[in-house]
């Protein structure tokens, strides 16, 4: 089963205006199938019979035409400083090099360092609702996104996503430069995915986990390089009350957090207390993945007073403030849309969206209720 990728046409178009384009994001997400569409010429340099071949061919392949796709390049540090060589030399050409990674530190110090001004950075998430019309959006919240996670092929759910934690805490956030222990960060992982939707506390995590707060940052900072863990900065603004000023904390594929949280069907999901907390999250990353996606990236919030007065999800788009609230319901109430409009009327926002699992939309200038597919479409809207 072949899918075509909608951000496809970016990375191109990126390549079409610099001489190296970076596409990063979680392992596993699609990344190197998207690489070998674009061209043949492809090296992983986690091996080293590949970094060998490489450097045999260096001399013509940076005088060939052709994209060249180096994949994980943050495990061959000496690579950056020979590509801004050969870049610098013809600054004009444009589409030379295709380097993919799952973002680490390591990474992005190498980016910064020798590539500034000369690359563009594109985000390649798991599949979202838009890239898999015909797949039921229940199975996607269930299983995820990650291609080989089970939304394509359900018999691998929740084992594949296990292996894919076991892989991450044993050899990638090591090899990353993480120093924890994997035992201490599998205990982290699940008690991640226990506050999925909640206020961030470290302290609180520290003490169960016998850390610093300081050492728990560290490794949650870890997780959100690797694009698992999201946490959604509070807005701040010059209001009476007093305004809510700690991030909220998410796992960005819901797959990984239910079987964390054990779950392997969409019955159970829906018995699960903190069931709205997993809608929620899938929303929020859904929308943001979608806009990402169209090379329409925002910068999100969420909001909150002290006596409990929310927005799920903000961002500026086109000029316009969103506010979007998020409910786990097919029928939302009068009583729904009033409390979003007391919150939204404290910001000033432009746009105020009820997303709910409504089979009934209504769409007006400033004011809409809709399900979460029909909020996507509004997006991808040419």
């Amino acid at each position: 089963m072949i899918i075509v990728r909608k951000i496809k046409p970016l990375v191109q178009q990126r390549l079409k205006s610099y001489p190296a384009v970076a596409l990063v994001g979680p392992r596993q997400s699609g990344k190197t199938t998207l690489a070998r569409s674009l061209t043949t010429d492809y090296f992983d340099l986690e091996q080293e019979p590949e970094r060998l071949r490489l450097d045999v061919q260096w001399p013509s392949l940076f005088k060939a035409k052709r994209l060249i796709v180096l994949d994980e390049a943050q495990s061959w540090p000496e690579l950056f400083p020979r590509l801004r060589g050969v870049i610098d030399m013809e600054r004009q050409r444009f589409g030379r090099f295709l380097l993919l990674g799952s973002v680490s530190p390591a990474l992005m110090k190498h980016v910064s360092e020798s590539l500034a001004g000369r690359l563009s950075l594109v985000e390649l998430s798991p599949f979202t609702l838009t890239e898999l019309p015909d797949t039921p959006l229940e199975e996607l919240w269930l299983r995820g996104g990650f291609p080989d996670g089970g939304v394509l092929t359900s018999g691998r759910y929740p084992q594949w996503q296990k292996d894919y934690l076991d892989l991450l805490t044993q050899r990638d956030l090591p090899n990353w430069g993480l120093s924890a222990k994997p035992q201490v960060m599998q205990r982290l992982l699940k008690m991640l995915a226990s506050i999925h939707g909640q206020l961030w506390n470290a302290s609180q995590i520290g003490q169960s986990l016998g850390l610093s707060y300081h050492t728990v940052n560290n490794y949650v900072y870890f997780l959100e390089e690797a694009f698992l863990i999201r946490k959604l900065q509070p807005w701040f603004t010059n209001l009476k009350k007093r305004l809510v000023r700690s991030p909220k904390c998410y796992w960005r594929d819901t797959g990984i957090l239910h079987s964390l949280l054990g779950v392997e069907d969409y019955e159970t999901l829906l018995n699960q207390p903190w069931v709205g907390a997993s809608w929620e999250g899938f929303v929020i990353e859904q929308i943001l993945d979608t806009l990402n996606t169209t090379g329409q990236p925002v910068d999100p919030w969420f909001f909150r007073t002290a006596d409990g007065t929310e927005i799920d999800l903000m961002f500026r788009h086109k000029n316009k403030l969103w506010a979007i609230e998020v409910k786990l319901t097919s029928h939302p109430s009068l009583q729904d849309f009033d409390r979003l409009n007391r919150a939204a009327d404290l910001v000033g926002a432009d746009k105020r969206v009820l997303v709910s699992q409504t089979t009934q939309s209504v769409i007006g200038e400033e004011q809409i209720s809709c399900s979460l597919p029909g909020l996507l479409k509004i997006f991808v809207k040419p």
